[in-house]
């Protein structure tokens, strides 16, 4: 499918899902939070290179207002970031177990969600509303996702698809994702199943 008609198609078909994923699954439509939690320590080295973006977003936004051309717009950033990367591990591209960066050709999970948050803060969403998840694959792998927070529910773009679903329509155990009102800090995320994860102490 070419990227002109994935879009047409997923533009009309998942904004009618959204939709009805309102009226239908709101008590599962939006993420529930529970108290702060660290970091993973890819973000907090991530954070100590780059603090200008790792800083408070103003206050916690209401989410944000899903349009047409809202929509539009995520689901052309998730395709045109998914097929302009070619995945890579970290020890493949750095040699290093864990580094979070900006992808040029190559990167892995976190390094896509870097960009698409790029991008569609460049668009005009608000970071508050942009927040990098951490979650558990069905074969125990840690991932990371970008989950985008708005009035119809909270939606993921995941550089495994480029299909983008509601949180609770994926496969995957959340565990943790950035703080809407501050990008430096991390938040638990209630998913009934509690695994551990590799992160930092902080203060």
């Amino acid at each position: 499918m070419t990227k002109k008609n994935f879009l047409k198609t997923g533009l009309i078909a998942a904004f009618l899902c959204a939709a009805a994923a309102q009226s239908a699954f709101a008590f599962s439509a939006n993420m529930t939070t529970d108290g702060a939690t660290n970091p993973p320590v890819g973000h907090y080295e991530f954070c100590r290179s780059q603090p200008q973006e790792c800083r408070s977003n103003g206050g916690s936004a209401a989410p944000t207002v899903l349009t047409r051309d809202g929509w539009k717009k995520i689901l052309e950033v998730n395709y045109d970031v998914n097929e302009a990367v070619t995945p890579m591990t970290d020890m493949e591209i750095y040699g290093v177990e864990e580094r979070w960066a900006y992808p040029d050709k190559v990167g892995d999970c976190e390094d896509y969600v870097l960009l698409k948050r790029k991008l569609l803060m460049q668009a005009g969403f608000s970071p508050s509303n942009l927040l990098i998840t951490v979650v558990l694959q069905p074969n125990g792998e840690g991932h990371a996702v970008l989950t985008v927070r708005t009035d119809r529910g909270d939606f993921v773009l995941d550089n495994m698809r480029n299909k983008v679903l509601l949180w609770s329509e994926t496969e995957y155990t959340f565990l943790k994702r950035q703080s809407n009102e501050n990008a430096g800090r991390w938040v638990k995320l209630q998913d009934g199943r509690a695994v551990a994860v590799g992160s930092v102490q902080t203060q």
